[in-house]
């Protein structure tokens, strides 16, 4: 699926970012009999409704001329919210000192599930301090990350 997501990148990524926003990731799996294709948006003010339509108007048309993917999915346009996907090394640089969840393809010392502070990236490798406990996971060996949920006043 990863050539998927990477292909797809190549080609929204310009007609997003002509649109005044940054693409954050795109996700493609199976729901049901089809697909999600659901890619994330965003910008310093926040995303609204009307930004997604924008967004999913324009992907939508692209989608439709360009047709990148075989078979029947459901286009979806999304904010990252507040637990926002982790997809680029960038974004492990950005939210570095945070709490994030994130799921490996294979595991380390037999778990694929870790939650912990985000220590940030170096050499292809993610720091994250899991229960006073240092890894060095790579990147490459992420499936999925998100951030947790900060809510106001909390601190990290």
């Amino acid at each position: 699926m990863r050539q998927v997501d990477e292909r797809l990148q190549r080609l929204l990524q310009p007609v997003v970012e002509m649109l005044g926003y940054e693409l954050v990731g795109i996700e493609y799996f199976p729901s049901g009999h089809h697909y999600i294709l659901r890619v994330y948006i965003d910008k310093a003010s926040g995303i609204t409704l009307d930004d997604c339509e924008v967004v999913s108007h324009q992907v939508s048309a692209l989608l439709d001329v360009e047709d990148p993917i075989r078979g029947r999915y459901t286009l979806e346009v999304s904010s990252p919210g507040l637990d926002r996907p982790l997809f680029t090394a960038e974004h492990f640089q950005r939210f570095c000192g945070r709490q994030v969840k994130l799921r490996l393809v294979t595991p380390v010392n037999g778990r694929r599930n870790f939650k912990g502070l985000l220590q940030g990236l170096d050499e292809g490798k993610v720091t994250l301090e899991v229960d006073g406990e240092r890894l060095d996971l790579p990147l490459e060996d992420i499936e999925r990350a998100r951030l947790v949920p900060q809510l106001a006043g909390e601190d990290g």
